[in-house]
């Protein structure tokens, strides 16, 4: 496309991407600081109904009940992450969830269940040693961000909705703003803002079987990668162990959440073995979601899974009909909607790509390395560390969404607005419109596939050397692919169009995976590879830290995690302070070329 149209300018003092609980509690925690504050909301679908955080099913964990504790409940989540959480993250993470919990019924509007004595009730979670999950039956997520959207309508942002984010503006002074694209009139957007909160959520989506909302396609982590900024444990990518399989519905993926196990569910083969004695013996079922994942992987591809690849769980045998339909009404319905019935008998299941942990690297105040840029949720790295804890996902969203709203509400204050002229954002929009203007190249629908099977086949639950790097050599072919598709018809309401833009920054989010993947020779929570299968905390208590280089391509190092609060036996001598570029005992890198250079760092 030769000629771009001129981008319509939008001027505010902060424009947050997302509209998830981050996005939302972000909104409204400026409104209470700072009323006056020009807000607008960037969204990719409609505010409130897109993103994650409606779709939770499980819960909301905070520390209500006296008989439990602040201290217990970090360290189930630093054991549930296998020490590889930023401890002062982790730290924020179980302090605030409290006190948002009260903020979500007192302020907010929000209805949780309530014991017979009149306190919320807290249900059983795994991986956590009380039971401190707060709920709405089991469609939590709809009650949150249902409220959180009337909230909007009185606070009264702006908001853009149908709108896509495409990069970060940067000027001499840090973040100025982004471009961004009309997705119903193709009209390119020039933002221009003195803060920018980045909420567009993780990138499950890369793999063929997923949980998350389809627009998630990790935008915000590919935006901050090319504008330079350093991720962190990108390899870390959650598993769920129950996923719905329905073919090629898109429903398949859609989660049974972690509340049926907690409750009793059992997980069974196509055998009828409750499979579980062979991966956790004590905990059975209620392990974490990581362990139940690679434990239901292992059955499928041994041969013990159903002949559509799945195993089965099953509540039935454990609570009654009634009891079913009354605690868990929207899986239920669910699994009705799909010809089966969660209440009368057990259903196939699968293990399903769910949730980043890794992300950018943040402070507990959401700052990122550039100035005026703030992250919150899943596009953040260092909370969850290996594997994220049930319960631990929506707290992470609404807590460090508020925080960065306090944060920015105090930045805007000693911001500038930026005033990116309209070439600041023209690479932007040159390389958005490029697929229009071409007949040649390939259609982006059969490359997503493409990636979507790279990705579950090569870099899935169980990982190995030759499978990484034969997915890098892969994502190298596919990201120049992408970069050549076309997409036939006008830039109104275009979904071929649409479908170039998530891939681009799918194929982004996969290969700083598949490199941090390959750089990780030890198996620790979501990251298992079958060819170093033991956790090795000597070597590899670190964090694996990710850029592009000059040529857009990753260049990586790794940082011993700070324990700063708490330590797992037997690490005394861990240098928790230091941060060393080399890579443990390697004369190999394992990035691209197989080679290190001196200093470490990997392309």
């Amino acid at each position: 496309m030769s000629d771009l149209p001129d981008p319509e300018l939008i001027e505010t003092d902060v424009a947050i991407i997302g509209t998830g609980g981050a996005g939302l509690m972000c909104a409204l925690h400026i409104a209470e600081h700072s009323p006056a504050c020009d807000v607008t909301l960037v969204s990719k679908g409609i505010v409130g109904k897109s993103g994650c955080t409606r779709m939770v099913q499980g819960g909301f964990n905070a520390v209500l009940n006296p008989r439990d504790s602040i201290e217990d409940h970090f360290a189930d989540t630093l054991a549930g992450g296998y020490w590889l959480n930023d401890q002062e993250l982790a730290w924020t993470l179980v302090n605030d969830a409290p006190k948002v919990v009260n903020e979500l019924e007192t302020r907010v509007g929000c209805f949780f269940d309530r014991a017979p004595d009149g306190a919320i009730h807290q249900k059983a979670f795994a991986g956590q040693t009380f039971d401190r999950t707060v709920h709405r039956g089991d469609l939590t997520g709809l009650e949150i961000m249902g409220r959180l959207r009337d909230q909007m309508f009185r606070i009264g942002v702006r908001e853009l909705e149908d709108v896509r984010a495409l990069d970060l503006v940067i000027d001499d002074n840090g973040v100025a703003g982004l471009s961004a694209l009309d997705i119903r009139s193709g009209q390119p957007i020039l933002i221009a803002a003195r803060v920018v909160v980045m909420a567009t959520g993780g990138a499950a989506t890369m793999y063929r079987l997923a949980t998350p909302a389809r627009e998630k396609t990790g935008d915000g982590i590919a935006m901050c990668y090319r504008a330079g900024l350093e991720l962190r444990d990108m390899e870390m990518l959650q598993f769920h162990p129950t996923g719905l399989l329905v073919g090629e519905s898109r429903l398949t993926g859609a989660l049974l959440e972690e509340g049926l196990r907690g409750s009793g569910a059992l997980l069974l083969n196509a055998l009828g073995e409750r499979f579980m004695t062979r991966y956790d013996p004590e905990r059975m079922e209620r392990s974490t979601r990581d362990v139940v994942s690679r434990g239901s992987y292992l059955e499928i591809v041994e041969g013990r899974g159903t002949p559509d690849g799945g195993v089965f769980i099953d509540i039935s045998s454990v609570l009654s009909a009634d009891e079913i339909r009354r605690r868990f009404p929207g899986m239920v319905d669910r699994t009705r909607r799909l010809g089966q019935d969660l209440s009368l008998g057990p259903v196939e299941v699968s293990p399903v790509a769910h949730f980043q942990m890794g992300g950018v690297v943040i402070d507990v105040d959401c700052h990122t390395s550039l100035p005026g840029l703030l992250v919150a949720g899943e596009d953040s790295g260092g909370v969850h560390g290996a594997n994220r804890l049930g319960g631990n996902g929506v707290a992470e969203s609404t807590v460090f969404g508020a925080r960065a709203g306090d944060t920015a509400a105090r930045l805007v204050t000693e911001r500038a607005r930026g005033r990116p002229s309209p070439g600041a954002a023209q690479q932007s929009f040159a390389r958005a419109f490029r697929p229009l203007g071409t007949d040649a190249g390939e259609h982006p629908m059969a490359l997503t596939r493409e990636l979507k099977d790279l990705m579950w086949q090569q870099a899935g639950v169980v990982r190995n050397r030759a499978n990484l790097s034969a997915a890098l050599d892969a994502l190298d072919d596919l990201s120049a692919r992408t970069a050549r598709t076309r997409a036939p018809g006008p830039p109104e309401m275009n979904p071929t169009w649409q479908e170039a833009l998530d891939l681009e920054n799918q194929v982004v989010a996969a290969r700083c995976l598949v490199a941090s993947a390959l750089v990780r020779e030890e198996s620790r929570g979501a990251h298992f590879r079958a060819d170093f299968p033991d956790r090795d905390d000597r070597r590899w208590l670190r964090s694996i830290r990710i850029k592009a280089d000059a040529d857009g391509r990753p260049e990586i190092h790794t940082v011993p995690v700070d324990l700063s609060r708490l330590a797992p036996t037997g690490i005394e001598d861990h240098p928790a302070n230091a941060v060393d570029t080399r890579m443990p005992d390697q004369t190999e890198s394992p990035g691209h070329s197989g080679r290190a250079d001196e200093g470490g760092s990997t392309t």
